[in-house]
C-alpha cells in the first residue's frame, strides 16, 4: 500500500507546476493517464485543456469527485495486486504525481505510448526530515527515475533535492518522451 497519500488523507488541490511545465508537449487532443490520480487535479488541467483523461486510482471516494467532468473517465483499480489494470492500453501522456510502487513501474512505462510524455514527480530518499512519506518504501533512491526510463525514453528534464511544494519536500521528477519504434532496418547490399 502506498504511503504517499492514504486513504482519507487531505489530497492536494494545486497542480503541480512540473505538470504544468510540460503540459504542450502532449499532442493537441491526445490521451492521457493520471495514474493514482486522488481526486484528479491533473485529470481536470489536461480536460479543461482538451484531453480525453483516463484517471485511475484504487480511492473510490476521491474518484467519485471527477464523476460527469467532461473528458474524464475515472476508473476505480487496485494498482498494487491483482492483473495489470491496463494491460494493452497506451496514451499520448502519462502523469504520476505524488505515488511510488516499483513492482509496476515497467507496466505503468509500457502505457507510454511512441512519441508519447512521462511527466513524473514523487518524493525521494531526505524527505523523511520533513514528514510524510518517510519510508524508504515510497521514497526513490537519489537518480532512480532515470535509472528505470532505461534506453526507450529521451529525458527532456529531470530535478532532484528540496523544494517549497507549498511546505518544504524533498522530491525527484522527471520529464521524459518515449522514442518512436525503431524504423525497419534495409538489408545491406550484400544481401
Amino acid at each position: 500500500m502506498s504511503e504517499a497519500i492514504p486513504v482519507g488523507h487531505p489530497q492536494p488541490s494545486e497542480t503541480s507546476a512540473w505538470v504544468r511545465r510540460f503540459l504542450p508537449l502532449v499532442a493537441p487532443g491526445g490521451s492521457v493517464l493520471d495514474y493514482a490520480c486522488g481526486s484528479g487535479r491533473h485529470a481536470r488541467l489536461f480536460a479543461a485543456r482538451g484531453f480525453r483523461v483516463v484517471a485511475v486510482d484504487r480511492n473510490a471516494e476521491a474518484l467519485a469527485t471527477l464523476a460527469g467532468e467532461p473528458r474524464v473517465e475515472p476508473r476505480c483499480e487496485d494498482l498494487e495486486d491483482g492483473p495489470w489494470p491496463l494491460a494493452g492500453e497506451v496514451f499520448d501522456a502519462v502523469v504520476v504525481t505524488n505515488y511510488l510502487f516499483r513492482p509496476r513501474f515497467a507496466d505503468l512505462l509500457a502505457c507510454v505510448g511512441p512519441g508519447g510524455v512521462l511527466i513524473y514527480e514523487t518524493f525521494m530518499l531526505g524527505n523523511e526530515r520533513f514528514g510524510r512519506p518517510s519510508s524508504p518504501e515510497f521514497l526513490l533512491r537519489p537518480g532512480e527515475l532515470l535509472d528505470a526510463l532505461g534506453a526507450g525514453f529521451t529525458v527532456l528534464a529531470f530535478e532532484q533535492g528540496v523544494v517549497e511544494r507549498p511546505k518544504s519536500a524533498v522530491v525527484q521528477r522527471v520529464c521524459a518522451l518515449r522514442r518512436a519504434a525503431d524504423s525497419v532496418a534495409l538489408p545491406s547490399a550484400s544481401e
